[in-house]
C-alpha cells in the first residue's frame, strides 16, 4: 500500500495495519513537501511497545521480520511545525511466507520433490518485494523532487516579475525627470535673439 497523506501543522496522525503472525512487516515514510521537509515517525508494536521511537527526519523506515501478529500503529508527527503542513508518502507492505510452506507440503503430498523450485520461487518473491520497496522509495523521491522544482519555478517566476516591474517603474520615473529637466517654462514674453 502506498499513500500520500496531508498532515496539518501541529498535528499527529496515526494509522493501524493488521499483520498476521509470522509475516514480515515493512513501513517507510518520506516527507515530500512542506516546512523544513522533516516529520516525526514512530511505529508501535501490537503489544503496546514502541519499536521505532519518534525521530524528526525527512525519511525513515522500519522492518519486523517475524511479527507476532496484531495491529501495528504507524504515527506521523508534525507537532514541531507550528505553521507548515506536510505532504508525506507512506509505503506499507505485509508478506506472509507461510503460504509457501503450505504449498510445499501440498506438492510433497503428491510425491513430487520440488523443494529447489519452491525455494527459488520464495527467493524471487522476496526479491520482488524488495524491488517494490525500492520503487516506492524512488517514487517518493521523485514526488519530492517534483514538488521542489515546482516551488522553485514559482519562486523564480514571482521574483522575475517583481524585478521586471521595478525596471519598468524606474524607466518611467527616469524618463519623467529627464523630460522635466528639459521642460522650458515661458514667462509671458518671448525675445528672439539674433
Amino acid at each position: 500500500m502506498d499513500y500520500k497523506i496531508h498532515i496539518d501543522a501541529g498535528k499527529e496522525d496515526c494509522y493501524h495495519q493488521y499483520v498476521a503472525p509470522g509475516a514480515t512487516f515493512y513501513v517507510s515514510m518520506q516527507v515530500i513537501r512542506g516546512g523544513d521537509g522533516m516529520a516525526g515517525f514512530a511505529v508501535r508494536h501490537p503489544s503496546g511497545q514502541m519499536v521505532h521511537p519518534y525521530q524528526w527526519q525527512a525519511q525513515s523506515d522500519y522492518t519486523d521480520g517475524q511479527s507476532t501478529g496484531g495491529y501495528y500503529s504507524i504515527c506521523i508527527d508534525n507537532q514541531f511545525s507550528r505553521f507548515a503542513s506536510k505532504l508525506v508518502n507512506i509505503y506499507i507492505t505485509v508478506v506472509k511466507y507461510d503460504d509457501w510452506e503450505k504449498f510445499t507440503k501440498e506438492i510433497e503430498d503428491m510425491n513430487l520433490n520440488i523443494n529447489n523450485f519452491t525455494q527459488i520461487i520464495q527467493t524471487v518473491d522476496s526479491n520482488v518485494n524488495l524491488m517494490a520497496q525500492y520503487q516506492a522509495h524512488s517514487r517518493a523521491r521523485e514526488s519530492r523532487d517534483y514538488a521542489l522544482i515546482k516551488d522553485n519555478n514559482y519562486y523564480v517566476g514571482t521574483w522575475s516579475m517583481v524585478q521586471i516591474l521595478v525596471i519598468v517603474i524606474t524607466t518611467c520615473v527616469q524618463v519623467y525627470f529627464v523630460r522635466k529637466l528639459f521642460d522650458i517654462k515661458s514667462n509671458g514674453y518671448s525675445r528672439n535673439r539674433i
